[in-house]
């Protein structure tokens, strides 16, 4: 039986009071959750209890201490890997992050389908919103991204729209 505090409503609840009056563009923060967690939706119960939580303890006050201690060890692990690694700069830290990335097997591969959907819907809305500036960077990214995260069979579905954003068709024009 799921526990209460595992479910997405649990995650998102506590997701929202963690990241307080934090912003993704002009939106509430949990704008950006809620897209995550809708990519989740067919991936199941605690894939959404992770991509409501992947950014917790990256840009907030909580730890994976606190994570474990509500969501279990698993889902901790899991935010664990999607926080990126400290550097000096987002090209060391994306570095760090993507080689742990690369090495993660079994259960903990649950953090590979959250990222891939972070990053599609973080691509979505730079495309919607004519970020041209960040989807460079996601673009510049992607070729490590991939080779880092992608698993065959796992949520392809995700991918295929990933590198199709991606893809110089559909970058937003430059401002």
């Amino acid at each position: 039986m799921t526990s209460t505090s595992s479910t997405p409503e649990a995650a998102r609840a506590y997701a929202v009071e963690m990241h307080g009056d934090q912003k993704y563009g002009t939106h509430p923060y949990v704008h950006h959750l809620d897209a995550v967690a809708a990519l989740l939706q067919p991936y199941g119960d605690r894939a959404r209890v992770v991509g409501y939580l992947h950014d917790v303890v990256e840009d907030t006050a909580a730890t994976v201490a606190d994570v474990r201690l509500r969501f279990g060890g698993l889902v901790a692990a899991c935010v664990e890997l999607l926080t990126d690694a400290p550097g000096a700069n987002r090209k060391e830290r994306k570095a760090r992050t993507y080689a742990a990335l690369a090495q993660v097997k079994g259960d903990e591969e649950l953090a590979l389908l959250v990222k891939a959907a972070d990053r599609l819907a973080n691509v979505r809305a730079c495309v919607a919103d004519g970020h041209r500036a960040l989807w460079d960077t996601y673009h510049g990214e992607h070729p490590a991204f991939r080779a880092a995260a992608f698993r065959a069979g796992q949520c392809d579905p995700l991918w295929a729209e990933l590198d199709t954003l991606l893809s110089p068709a559909h970058a937003p024009p430059a401002s």
